[in-house]
């Protein structure tokens, strides 16, 4: 594990903190064992971010001493907690993992950040780990599920989001679109995961209608060519779609308020999976002399939770924690995998599309031209 001190800001104080960051497979109940593992390094967990993705998982987290409330900064210290926190995550590793899974290896370091981190510094750093954690592949365990041209982005009306690549030879450009449910932050996604992927972004056409964006890239590589092959365009279609889904949370969204203490997050994490619950987006905050803890939850099958279990989990919190429970989802979750189709999009009636324009205007140009004998 690599390690360093970062500045971190919040609403409340600027304090200094060590920053970690971890990447590795998901399983049920991983984040829970990350959340134990600290507290028994007599490390106190400030704030801390997890997303889950394709049966990967991403963290960036802020520690502290649990005695002083101070930075981390012992070699040998934090290489006990390198080694504990790696333990913990390739205990998800076994002998008939896929290529791809192999490929991603468990890892624990620093988070790259510099002084006065914000959200938005934290949100591009955890899509650069879900990136190289390979959370664009399906996971084995879907491979019985719908292929990707018959699944829904959970749109009310079961339209599919789309992302589609055609190259524009004469210009030397890719053209990137994608049509999919509008929501917050959704450029931000595509845009931080094409600029990751070593591509320069020169136009773009965004649009939104109906609750349905359109986003339109002319991108090239850094080298000043289009995408050559059909493999690469398969890969950046497979990456985009990951962008856009691994942010999208559906089922059961907990948030909990409590005084804080040194292993609060231990303890509540504990008894959702002990009720058979798994984190699969994670959002705590200090605020002052209270901790705020989001949490979405599925089952350990992926499935949605049953209100009996909620009941259950908050009967055992009520007396200490403010427990509050809303439900987002419905329907199937965007998180199992591609829902994507790499066709050429059916756009919607009055959506200004910038490749469009750019095509008919080199048609135009060419038609210009006059063979002479």
């Amino acid at each position: 594990m690599a390690y360093r001190n970062d500045v971190f800001n919040n609403s409340d104080q600027l304090s200094e903190h060590t920053a970690i960051e971890m990447k590795g497979t998901d399983r049920p109940g991983l984040f829970s064992e990350i959340s134990a593992a600290l507290a028994d390094l007599h490390c106190n967990i400030v704030e801390a971010h997890a997303w889950s993705h394709n049966a990967r998982l991403a963290c960036v987290a802020y520690i502290s001493d649990q005695s002083t409330d101070t930075p981390i900064d012992d070699p040998h210290r934090l290489a006990t907690i390198e080694g504990h926190l790696t333990t913990v995550l390739r205990a998800t590793t076994t002998p008939t993992q896929s290529e791809s899974e192999i490929a991603s290896p468990q890892e624990v370091k620093t988070a790259e950040f510099g002084e006065g981190t914000n959200m938005t510094d934290v949100e591009r750093r955890l899509h650069q780990l879900m990136l190289s954690a390979g959370d664009f592949h399906r996971p084995e365990f879907e491979a019985m599920t719908p292929p990707p041209s018959s699944r829904s982005d959970g749109d009310e009306e079961g339209r599919k989001m789309v992302v589609s690549i055609e190259n524009c030879h004469e210009k030397w450009y890719s053209i990137v679109s994608i049509e999919c449910k509008d929501r917050p932050r959704l450029m931000f996604d595509t845009v931080c995961t094409l600029t990751d992927m070593q591509y320069v972004i020169f136009h773009a056409s965004i649009s939104s209608r109906d609750g349905r964006s359109l986003q339109e890239y002319f991108i090239r590589h850094v080298d000043g060519y289009a995408l050559s092959s059909e493999s690469e365009k398969e890969k950046v279609i497979k990456c985009l779609e990951a962008a856009i889904e691994r942010r999208v949370c559906e089922g059961v969204r907990l948030e909990l308020s409590a005084e804080n203490r040194v292993g609060l997050l231990s303890d509540i994490t504990r008894v959702l999976r002990e009720n058979g619950l798994s984190v699969v987006r994670a959002d705590v905050k200090t605020q002052g002399e209270k901790a705020v803890n989001a949490f979405y939850l599925k089952d350990i099958l992926g499935n949605e939770v049953d209100t009996d279990v909620v009941e259950s989990v908050k009967k055992e919190m009520d007396d200490v924690i403010d427990f509050e429970v809303k439900n987002d989802g419905g329907g199937s979750s965007s998180q199992q995998g591609g829902c994507l189709s790499s066709s050429p999009p059916q756009r919607l009636p009055g959506f200004f599309s910038l490749g469009d324009v750019l095509k008919s205007q080199i048609q135009r140009f060419s038609h210009n031209f006059i063979p002479t004998n």
